[in-house]
């Protein structure tokens, strides 16, 4: 089978495909001729052009609630005829505190969208993956927080270790079915969402905003941001033809991230 007609026989769901990574996981996944299905909180944002112009279905859709991301499942699966490609994609960057200091709904939060959110998603996608009888390709978004310690960010990076666990208990789960599940290890990417976490993490520490972004990058081998397309470029590897043998890994695409400050 050829990459395009490999591609064009796919078809893949993204949780909060309306913006940043998801976005550009979804439009990757669109170009290369697989039918695409998003889901977000952001009613606007899934409306935008790069969603409705490439033909990308949406639905709103908040994956801390099984019912919604049940109804979400459902639709999508129904209008393409089944799903191939799950994309465990959606969460929050959560509270910036010494853990001493936060408030227990602020973690229960976290932990709502980033765990029990992944939970809802993989629970509702499985049975579609199985029925193919083609096997499939899960994806769940981790984070290098979730593999070092992160001082006042004890939400997202506890939150982010059990999406990597998860991911690994589910490769081995559903390994017979040929079904890969792989966790990704973004370091800091560029865009809004990282600045409104240096924000937080500078009026924590009473630094400035260019400070902050300095010392975290200070910590980075390659000095530089990764960019959401090229955390795309490494979901089409993983779930393209290349990926097949690939399998409870968790892929750091960080520029080297040393240490944590």
């Amino acid at each position: 089978m050829s990459s395009s007609d490999y591609w064009s026989s796919r078809r893949a769901v993204v949780t909060a495909g309306a913006s940043g990574i998801g976005l550009a996981i979804a439009t990757a996944l669109r170009d290369a001729g697989t039918n695409v299905w998003v889901c977000d909180i952001a009613e606007e944002q899934l409306a935008r052009p790069e969603i409705t112009d490439r033909g990308i279905k949406a639905r709103l859709c908040d994956v801390s609630d099984a019912a919604s991301v049940n109804a979400f499942v459902a639709e999508a699966a129904a209008d393409m005829g089944g799903i191939d490609i799950v994309i465990n994609n959606a969460g929050i960057a959560g509270p910036a505190a010494p853990l001493h200091e936060l408030d227990f709904e602020a973690w229960k939060k976290t932990f709502d969208v980033n765990v029990h959110g992944q939970f809802h998603v993989a629970h509702a996608t499985i049975p579609h993956l199985k029925a193919t009888g083609r096997g499939g390709s899960m994806v769940c978004m981790a984070s290098v927080a979730g593999k070092y310690a992160f001082p006042l960010r004890s939400p997202y990076a506890s939150s982010k270790a059990a999406v990597i666990s998860m991911a690994r208990c589910l490769s081995v789960e559903l390994g017979p079915d040929q079904i890969r599940v792989n966790s990704i290890a973004p370091g800091v990417v560029a865009g809004d969402r990282i600045r409104r976490v240096f924000t937080d993490r500078a009026a924590t520490k009473g630094i400035t905003y260019e400070e902050m972004e300095a010392l975290a990058l200070r910590a980075v081998s390659m000095k530089t941001m990764v960019e959401s397309d090229e955390i795309a470029a490494l979901v089409l590897y993983l779930c393209g033809p290349a990926g097949r043998p690939i399998t409870g890994q968790c892929m750091s695409i960080c520029g080297g991230l040393e240490y944590t400050e």
